[in-house]
This record gives C-alpha cells, sequence and structure tokens, in this order.
C-alpha cells in the first residue's frame, strides 16, 4: 500500500507567512471604531480577557484586548521515514515569548491570539548501534482561537485550537557513535520552515495564566520529498497576561 504525505513547500510556507502578518496587522485595526463613527459601547454581558473584580463579587467590564507574557517547557520528538531521521526519543527543552490577544465580538468570550517565541524541539534515537540527538530550535509564531470560560470570580478555562508556523533558527545533530556535530539545517539534514496544528487549554486566575498544549506538525521539515519527518511537541506554560 502506498503511503502519502502532507507537504509544505518553502514557497507555500513564506505564503503562510505573508497571510499571517498581514492578519496579525488587519485584525487589531479592524477591532477600532472608524474615524467619524461612534461604537456603542460593549453590552453588560461581554466576556472580556482583561476583567477586574468589583465590590459585588462580579466581573466588571475590562479592555478588549490583551497582552502577555509565556516560558515553560517542551517535550517533543521526530517521527520521520528516514531512520537516521527518526528521532522518536524524547526530546526536552524550554520557550519563552510573548502574545497578544483580541476579543473578536462583544458579545461572545472568543478571542484571537498570536505573537512570537522561541521554543526548543528536537528529538533522538539510535541508528544501527550509534545513538544520536539532534535539537531543533524555532522562532515561532502562534495562530489560535480561544473560548473563555469563566468558573468563578476572577478565574476561568481557556480552551484554544488554531494552527503555528515557525522558522528554524538553529540546532545541532549530535553523533555518539562517530563523536561528532552537525548543524540541524544544513545539508541534507532539515528544513527550516514548520507549521502545523495546536490544540490545548488554559486557565487564568486574575492576571496569572498557565497553558498545556500540543503542537502537530503538518509540515514535511525534512529536505528528502520521499522520506517524510513531522514535528510533535506537547508544551507547559505559565505567564502573566496584561
Amino acid at each position: 500500500m502506498k503511503r502519502y504525505h502532507f507537504t509544505l513547500d518553502i514557497y507555500t510556507m513564506k505564503g503562510l507567512v505573508v497571510a499571517l502578518i498581514c492578519a496579525m496587522f488587519i485584525l487589531p485595526l479592524s477591532a477600532q471604531p472608524r474615524r467619524g463613527y461612534h461604537r456603542p459601547g460593549p453590552p453588560r454581558h461581554s466576556y472580556p480577557m482583561r476583567s477586574h473584580y468589583g465590590s459585588h463579587g462580579d466581573f466588571m467590564l475590562g479592555g478588549n484586548t490583551y497582552v502577555g507574557l509565556r516560558f515553560g517547557l517542551s517535550a517533543s520528538s521526530v517521527h520521520s521515514d528516514d531512520q537516521y531521521l527518526n528521532g522518536s526519543g524524547v526530546q526536552s527543552g524550554f520557550n519563552v515569548g510573548g502574545v497578544v490577544g483580541v476579543q473578536l465580538s462583544y458579545y461572545a468570550p472568543v478571542f484571537f491570539e498570536t505573537g512570537l517565541s522561541y521554543i526548543e524541539k528536537g528529538g533522538g534515537g539510535s541508528y544501527g548501534r550509534k545513538k544520536f540527538t539532534y535539537d531543533l530550535n524555532y522562532l515561532e509564531v502562534p495562530l489560535v482561537l480561544k473560548y473563555r470560560c469563566v468558573v468563578a470570580p476572577m478565574a476561568a478555562v481557556e480552551p484554544f485550537l488554531g494552527g503555528y508556523l515557525s522558522c528554524g533558527v538553529g540546532g545541532q545533530i549530535r553523533d555518539f557513535g562517530d563523536r561528532a556535530a552537525y548543524s540541524s539545517f544544513s545539508d541534507n539534514n532539515f528544513g527550516r520552515f514548520d507549521g502545523g496544528v495546536r490544540v490545548g487549554c488554559g486557565a487564568s486566575f486574575s492576571m496569572l495564566y498557565m497553558e498545556l498544549g500540543y503542537d502537530l506538525g503538518l509540515a514535511n521539515i525534512s529536505k528528502d520529498y520521499f522520506d517524510a519527518s513531522h514535528n510533535g511537541c506537547f508544551f507547559v506554560n505559565i505567564g502573566l497576561n496584561f
């Protein structure tokens, strides 16, 4: 039976990056009132992300945008048809970055969130009797939708679903058998561009935020069009929303 792989070439990835950058500028601007037009204030049942605790024990109206800081840990692996690149062993790392969120409607607690982060991915395994590990370090842009469900005063659960785009900025392949190291993104190893699906759930209490998620890579990060390689990464973050 033939096996088929979903593959994104470099031109498709560049097009997605351009579209994402446009969305990052257009969406915040569309949330602002037009010149010469007075937009009525939000209704009392609005669901702002940035909220303040009122004297009567309920949420009071806040802004419909927020910025946040994130840092945490990642546990990743790479599944490949190429035995030399099949790093199914888990590789740990860290990530750090910032996000910005925009409430898409005053009438629903749905937010669009994007930003920029540095995240360490990779994998490890063995080829023959030789052990190897490799690091894949990326600058990553999330593109997700969040639904904010208030469960208690100043506390909310925030499931999210969307995607991510990333560009490799560094990393090494370590061949313990030959005691040699190579750049992860050089020669015939890995391509720099990656993209896929992001799913997870967050929780907030006042300004404190925590989340757990998973990145499922859909792009073929191998430079070989016959042997596909895909990232997979669990992450857990803590941070602050302002």
